[in-house]
């Protein structure tokens, strides 16, 4: 349904790396038949049209001894709502921030290194955003479901 936009060799590149960025263009190649070459120009393809993004190795917090991760619902008047995206996007300990619809105008994910670490977060960073009249956090207990991208 989502790869529609593609070719059946494109997709069935795209469903390999889901499973495994880093197979090798030799192992892509010979399980949808073509030459390794020709895998990475296909490839290379999909990264200059922006459908791959990126290539990373992702970190579960919660693994991570004492790490704390949470969820913001921050909602702000609309004159602020540039500003706060500004000063959320440069702090480090934010890792995403999501733009939604509903009376909260923004989802933010942060995750520090401690409970002391978050609640230093909260003081210097949330609790100071400027033309804020919303904020809910909810701390995240543990990861039941999380699919990264595209669900195929």
């Amino acid at each position: 349904m989502y790869l529609d936009g593609l070719d059946e060799l494109d997709q069935k590149i795209v469903r390999l790396l889901i499973e495994n960025a880093r197979v090798s263009y030799s192992d892509l190649g010979e399980k949808i038949g073509l030459s390794r070459v020709a895998v990475k120009a296909r490839i290379q393809a999909l990264e200059q049209r922006g459908i791959i993004e990126e290539y990373t190795t992702v970190i579960n917090p919660q693994k991570i001894s004492g790490a704390v991760s949470c969820y913001f619902e921050i909602e702000t008047t609309p004159g602020s709502l540039s500003e706060v995206i500004d000063i959320l996007n440069g702090d480090d300990t934010v890792t995403q921030i999501y733009r939604v619809t509903g009376r909260d105008k923004l989802h933010v994910h942060a995750v520090a290194a401690s409970g002391e670490e978050m609640e230093t977060f909260l003081h210097a960073v949330i609790d100071t955003l400027p033309g804020v009249v919303s904020c809910s956090c909810n701390i995240i207990l543990s990861r039941i479901k999380d699919i990264k991208g595209l669900r195929l």
